[in-house]
């Protein structure tokens, strides 16, 4: 799975879910821009569906507003089909399944 080990989560309900991602020693964080450890966008996408247990079967729309990187808390907020991810309180990626 491309998602194990990556993230705890810390809290969870059926519309918002926090969690705190592993540091820069997991495997995503290595391939992805060696050196520069930060979070591949698609991999979101990955925790969504793990974490709200859906099948993404295809996205509307997609916007990356700020890099995400290791050992950072993200909270998803899902309303509807709308998922945000916020990063201490600031807007750092946005979905319409």
């Amino acid at each position: 799975m491309l998602t194990q080990g990556l993230y705890e989560v810390l809290e969870s309900s059926t519309t918002q879910v926090s969690v705190k991602l592993s540091d820069a020693s997991h495997p995503i964080f290595q391939a992805h821009f060696p050196n520069n450890p930060i979070l591949p966008g698609f991999v979101h996408l990955e925790i969504i569906s793990d974490v709200f247990h859906l099948e993404v079967t295809s996205v509307k729309k997609a916007k990356y507003q700020a890099l995400v990187l290791p050992s950072q808390t993200l909270q998803y907020i899902k309303n509807d089909n709308k998922i945000k991810i916020l990063c201490e309180e600031k807007t750092v990626a946005s979905f319409v399944l």
